[in-house]
């Protein structure tokens, strides 16, 4: 829209008459305050500014809008009947103005100084949005190097502890099998064992987690039980910690549609975190439940330190960990990301109710019927 100040009426008629037969919208001000108001407004492509208006003149006018931050950038065309001398015309784009003619002005010059300004004003705009692209795209790249060098960091200090234990497990095995104490050889062997699982898992974590930021992370759908899915978490659980009770509540005698590996690395993840943050605790629950919206719920409940609510919100963010997290226990912050993913593909939900120094339930829920397929989306 273009806006004519003109303190005559017959003035603004002519030119309105002239810009709406090139089909342009038109607005107009007879004086310069009624001008600034609009101007502050409403959104304008271009100003048309007479220069000897009582009041605030057209120099004063343009002046005012160019030093308004919003409108610093509209252009303005002075139109002036009297005064053509240079200095008059040298003060009309000093004040901000993008042009001066003379009245009377010829309609096809005027249409076509209005097409350029507002083609320039745009091709302006649309630069600065390319810029300001550019600056978030650099910005982003610099948070995302930051990331990335805090993970190889992560990663790199992450691994070096369980190979360090293994190569002393297995230096103490070598010691007792020469001593011939087979009993101690063997414990230390299997300690070594275990720390190769756990490192097994961190690597697995971390492929998963490049795969999914490619959004190349394979889902295998198909129907299964899902007693067969808790059964195969829970005995691999329990094989990895003999030493915890697992109580199972709730009815799993449910078929669902899904990736059953995929869903079973979930449960294992929330049984791993229950006995890593419970350490004192013997005792797991996992509860399953069909809800009124024809989801099952699938819960994992310890008794351990408990997360405070600020956290909770946040817990399934990549790479977050609580600052009690970070001083006592290991680990990358990767786990509850993936389950994340992993289920919302399958278009389920998940979280977290928890107190500090009350226990945690971690939980999930998976549709028992959908109308659709799942079908692999990118995920990013």
């Amino acid at each position: 829209m273009i806006l004519i100040v003109d303190d005559k009426i017959e003035n603004i008629t002519a030119l309105t008459k002239i810009l709406i037969s090139q089909n342009f919208d038109v607005d107009s001000a007879l004086s310069g305050e009624e001008a600034l108001k609009k101007v502050l407004k409403n959104e304008y492509q271009l100003v048309i500014l007479d220069v000897q208006m009582p009041g605030m003149d057209g120099f004063e006018v343009a002046e005012a809008i160019s030093g308004i931050r919003k409108t610093s950038e509209l252009p303005i065309i002075f139109l002036s009947a009297v005064n053509v001398s240079k200095a008059f015309i040298t003060k009309g784009y000093t004040s901000g103005g993008h042009d001066y003619l003379v009245k009377p002005v010829d309609p096809d010059i005027l249409v076509l100084k209005i097409r350029t300004f507002i083609k320039l004003q745009e091709q302006t705009k649309e630069l600065a949005r390319i810029q300001q692209d550019l600056r978030n795209e650099i910005e982003q790249r610099k948070h995302a190097e930051e990331k990335k060098d805090e993970l190889m960091g992560m990663v790199s200090h992450e691994v070096k502890t369980p190979l360090t234990s293994v190569k002393a497990y297995i230096q103490l095995a070598g010691v007792a099998v020469h001593s011939n104490r087979m009993e101690n050889a063997l414990q230390f062997i299997n300690k070594a064992d275990s720390q190769i699982d756990k490192l097994n898992q961190m690597m697995t974590a971390l492929l998963d987690m490049a795969k999914m930021e490619a959004g190349m992370l394979d889902f295998n759908v198909g129907e299964f039980n899902l007693n067969q899915l808790v059964d195969g978490a829970l005995d691999i659980f329990i094989q990895s910690n003999p030493e915890r009770q697992v109580v199972r509540t709730g009815d799993a005698d449910i078929v669902l549609r899904g990736d059953l590996l995929r869903l079973e690395q979930v449960i294992l993840n929330y049984l791993s975190n229950a006995a890593k943050y419970s350490p004192e605790t013997e005792t797991i629950g996992v509860a399953i439940q069909r809800r009124a919206d024809n989801d099952v719920e699938i819960c994992v409940t310890d008794k351990g330190i408990g997360i405070a609510e600020e956290d909770q919100g946040n817990l399934f963010k990549k790479f977050y960990r609580t600052e009690q997290s970070i001083a006592e226990y290991r680990g990358m912050g990767m786990g509850l990301y993936l389950c994340a993913e992993i289920v919302k593909f399958h278009g389920g939900t998940y979280g977290v109710k928890s107190n500090p120094g009350g226990g945690s339930t971690f939980y999930f829920t998976l549709p028992i019927e959908l109308d659709e397929p799942i079908v692999n989306p990118s995920i990013a």
